[in-house]
This record gives C-alpha cells, sequence and structure tokens, in this order.
C-alpha cells in the first residue's frame, strides 16, 4: 500500500481540539474535506444558519465533529438533487437544531450522488473532489485539483487522487445509463485545465520527449499527466495531444529530432503496431550519423499486442518518468538500473 506523504505545515494548523478534546476544523479544511469552496460554507451559514456551534478566539469558526457531520448530510442531499435551503433544514432538524428560514422542498432531479460513486479506499482529497464533481460545483473541482497538484506535485496527485475520481466516475457511467456523463466530462476538463496551468513549459534545444496518442486515440487526460510531470522536472517535451493522425506524426519526427516518441493507446481498438513500425523505420541526420526514435508505448492498450522489436513499455506514470527522465542524465553520470516493471523492453 502506498504511504501517504508527510502531512504539510499548513494542515497541522487546521485542527484543534474542542472542550471536550474532540479534534475540529478550520473552515479551509472543513471545504477541503467536504470538496467545496470556503465561500460556500459562508454562504450557507448566513443563508441557511447551518454554521458551526461554537468560535474560536472570537471570530475564527472551528467545526466540531457534529458540524462536520451536519455539513456532510446536507452535502449527501444535495448531491441527490435536493435544494440546499432544503437540504440544510433537513440536515439541522436531524440533530436537533432548526432554522427559521423559510424553505421549500424539491424532488430530487439526479439519480444518485457522491456515496454511490465506487472510490473505495482512496485519500480524502479524493472523496473532496468526487464530491464537487458530482454536484457540478466547477469553482470547488478547480480549487480542489489545484490544491493537490500545488501540494503534493503532478505524480502523486495524479496517481493518488484525480485518477482514482475518474475512474469511479468513469465506472459509474458505464453502468447507470449515460447518467454521470456530465459529471466526468466537467472533470476531465478541468483536470485537463489544472495539469496546463500548473506547469511552464521550460525553454532549451536539448532534443525532447514526443508526447502524441494514436491515430483514433481521444482519451489524451494520462498523457497530459506525464507531459505535466515532465515539464515539472524541467525536461523538454512536445505534446500532440489526442488523435494524431499518422503521416502528421512522422513529419513531426523529422522536423524535432526527439530523444523518444512515447505514444498513448486507451483501449485495443486504438494499439495499431503498423504505426509503431513506420514511425521505428524513421531517421534523420547527417550521414554516416543518422539517428533512429526511440519508441515507448504506454497505455493498457498495448497490454494484449504482440512485442515489437525496437519498442519499449511504459508502465505507470511514475516508473514511465523514471525511465524517460534517465535520457538527459549527463554522459558521465554512471546508469542505474532501471526498476522492475518500471519499462520493459519489447
Amino acid at each position: 500500500m502506498t504511504r501517504h506523504p508527510e502531512t504539510p505545515r499548513s494542515a497541522t494548523r487546521s485542527t484543534e481540539q474542542t472542550g471536550g478534546g474532540e479534534a475540529s476544523l478550520t473552515t479551509g479544511a472543513l471545504a477541503r474535506r467536504l470538496g467545496v469552496a470556503p465561500t460556500t460554507l459562508r454562504t450557507w451559514e448566513r443563508r441557511y444558519g447551518i454554521g458551526p456551534g461554537h468560535r474560536a478566539h472570537g471570530r475564527h469558526r472551528r467545526w466540531s465533529p457534529e458540524d462536520v457531520a451536519r455539513l456532510e448530510h446536507m452535502c449527501h442531499l444535495t448531491a441527490q438533487g435536493i435544494t440546499p435551503s432544503e437540504a440544510a433544514r433537513l440536515a439541522l432538524s436531524a440533530t436537533g437544531r432548526s432554522t427559521d428560514r423559510p424553505t421549500t422542498c424539491e424532488p430530487p432531479r439526479n439519480p444518485g450522488g457522491f456515496r454511490d460513486l465506487p472510490l473505495g479506499q482512496v485519500w480524502p482529497e479524493s472523496r473532496g473532489l468526487a464530491r464537487a464533481a458530482v454536484r457540478l460545483d466547477a469553482s470547488a473541482v478547480q480549487a480542489q485539483l489545484r490544491s493537490v497538484v500545488d501540494t503534493y506535485g503532478v505524480v502523486v496527485a495524479w496517481e493518488q487522487i484525480i485518477a482514482p475520481t475518474l475512474h469511479a466516475v468513469g465506472r459509474k457511467w458505464a453502468t447507470s445509463d449515460e447518467s454521470y456523463v456530465e459529471v466526468e466530462h466537467l472533470l476531465s476538463w478541468h483536470v485537463s485545465s489544472t495539469l496546463r496551468a500548473a506547469v511552464t513549459a521550460p525553454a532549451g534545444e536539448s532534443p525532447p520527449v514526443v508526447l502524441a496518442c494514436m491515430p483514433t486515440e481521444q482519451h489524451s487526460l494520462p498523457i497530459e499527466a506525464l507531459w505535466a510531470a515532465l515539464v515539472e522536472r524541467g525536461l523538454p517535451t512536445r505534446m500532440f495531444g489526442a488523435a494524431v493522425p499518422k503521416e502528421a506524426l512522422e513529419s513531426a519526427v523529422r522536423r524535432i529530432g526527439p530523444c523518444a516518441v512515447v505514444l498513448w493507446s486507451q483501449s485495443r481498438h486504438t494499439a495499431d503496431l503498423a504505426v509503431v513500425r513506420a514511425l521505428l523505420t524513421l531517421e534523420w541526420g547527417v550521414r554516416g550519423a543518422r539517428s533512429h526514435p526511440l519508441a515507448m508505448l504506454a497505455g493498457p492498450g498495448w497490454a494484449g499486442t504482440p512485442s515489437e522489436p525496437g519498442a519499449s513499455r511504459l508502465t505507470g506514470l511514475a516508473s514511465g518518468l523514471a525511465v524517460l527522465e534517465s535520457l538527459f542524465r549527463p554522459i558521465t553520470e554512471p546508469p542505474t538500473a532501471p526498476g522492475p516493471g518500471a519499462a520493459r523492453r519489447t
């Protein structure tokens, strides 16, 4: 099991002990846990009276375990399509508190909620991201994504938080008669936007890594995560995205002269070895010193294909990134043997 990284220093100040000895949360910490913006919690308190039971140090809100349970109940109700006003009234009534604000009850509009997602054992940040996505709360989704990338870096954020959430939404979509397609689209769009905004491509003249999806492959998020991880480490790369035509890819490789070409395939229907073979025949450079591309195949689509001489397989973001990083080590640096399963020569 992967160990959770060391808690950031800022997180150590997000909890305190209540009078009864139980841990309480700040508004920011509770917002991250629920997958909402802090301003949303303040709005709910002002409009519906569903605020914390006490404050510490005069003005600062502190949310007790009872307050947290009440807000979680409200989030569960809103995820089912109940209006925030009615959800707040029901959550307050369930714990013996009430509000004088008038509320109206509307029937649920959505077929399910956050708790219906098959998340399994995931990090708390993944649950917060899922809550925000199911509510179609774009600002909260964006804030959650930027926070985890800034806190943990691209690799950990992708493997431990973003990818598990995407997989859960995708599985729910596949088994719920398209009822979660809007959730998957919103979440995917914000993941892509966050990865692009989180890093800045470095300038340099070294041969880069070319990243491209197969000609009929439209799923590009995993290779976008690889691009962001390479850029985060200051390594040169060229990203061509989804569904790159064979002729366009060959033209780009000849013009760029990359150190490696990573080809992404999500399903076996897009894993075309003919494209790989054509790529491996390319060459560039002066006569007597010709160079050939180093092809690396990434994605589950290649799992059922036979071995192709001259091509390597990348498995996983972290291990694949380590293999690509090794291509940029100085010649004077002693080579390091790749770890088991990092890359398999085929």
